[in-house]
């Protein structure tokens, strides 16, 4: 009332103008003056001036009305998933092709949406959640050791395929699907010395018994040594894409490999922003194809 009382120089043309009675905007004006401790108009035969205290509260009136605005605006943006952040947590096999094809995807139709990634292992990407760092995690689990922390949200994303992968001349190299059996004479390359710990790990509580000869904790590495024939590993279907030419990818039973699921997981109990909702789409829409 104050601002357009202000701009026009006259309480009759602002109650018009605000469709309120001329009484309701003299009261208020009053009860302005009343809280600033200062006259703001001088109150003319025909109209109103700004006093110099009113001159100095419009310039804060102004900027206090046009910030608001802008808040409203920001407020609407983020509500619609069209500003705002997604803070994006993922394990290194969903950053091979899953996970930057779902960023650039999904910066396409939110160019003004800040993105940024967190990559680590499942347990550091739950702890990133809980402490706020990020607003949607990825992360694995299998049939024999499913998700259940009733501290977070899960959202099914797909049901991963392992692959063995074998030197380009080894004698499995061209089989449509090999059983576990046959490779109970392999030398290994895995992630850890305990197979229990690794991607071998559903297939070791079924039973079998992988010989580790060298432990290598990165992709490249892993696949290094399988190209050099050193060794066979297993290879998350993700990460097919980061395997080199000397190297071949087969299908393996699921009876005796499960695939993975991969999960996106968020804070239980917390409203899921617009980002994320916008994010996951995009995630599944890609996992489909």
């Amino acid at each position: 009332m104050f601002r357009v009382v202000a701009r026009q120089r006259s309480i009759t043309a602002a109650a018009a103008t605000l469709r309120y009675t001329q009484s309701a905007v003299s009261r208020q004006v009053a009860a302005l003056e009343l809280e600033v401790g200062a006259r703001l108009f001088d109150r003319l035969p025909r109209g109103v001036a700004l006093t110099e205290e009113g001159r100095c509260l419009l310039e804060h009136a102004t900027a206090v009305l046009d910030r608001l605005a802008l808040a409203r605006r920001e407020v609407t943006a983020v509500h619609a998933g069209t500003a705002g952040r997604l803070r994006v947590g993922a394990f290194a096999t969903a950053d091979a092709a899953l996970v930057p094809r779902a960023l650039a995807r999904f910066r396409a139709g939110h160019p003004d949406v800040r993105l940024s990634l967190i990559e680590g292992v499942t347990g550091r990407l739950l702890a990133a959640l809980l402490a706020g760092d990020a607003d949607v995690a990825l992360v694995t689990t299998s049939a024999d050791r499913p998700f259940d922390d009733p501290r977070f949200t899960t959202h099914h994303i797909l049901d991963e395929p392992v692959l063995l992968a074998v030197p380009q001349h080894h004698e499995l190299a061209s089989a449509a699907s090999v059983p576990l059996a046959a490779l109970a004479d392999e030398a290994w390359i895995a992630g850890s010395a305990a197979p229990e710990e690794t991607l071998l790990g559903p297939s070791v509580r079924l039973g079998f018994r992988p010989r580790i000869d060298f432990v290598a904790a990165e992709w490249t590495a892993k696949l290094g040594f399988v190209a050099a024939g050193l060794g066979v590993t297993l290879v998350p279907a993700l990460a097919a894409r980061a395997a080199p030419a000397d190297v071949r990818l087969l299908p393996l039973d699921p009876a005796e490999v499960p695939p993975r699921t991969v999960l996106a997981a968020t804070l239980a109990g917390r409203t899921t922003p617009a980002t994320v909702t916008g994010f996951l789409a995009v995630l599944r829409d890609l996992a489909a194809t």
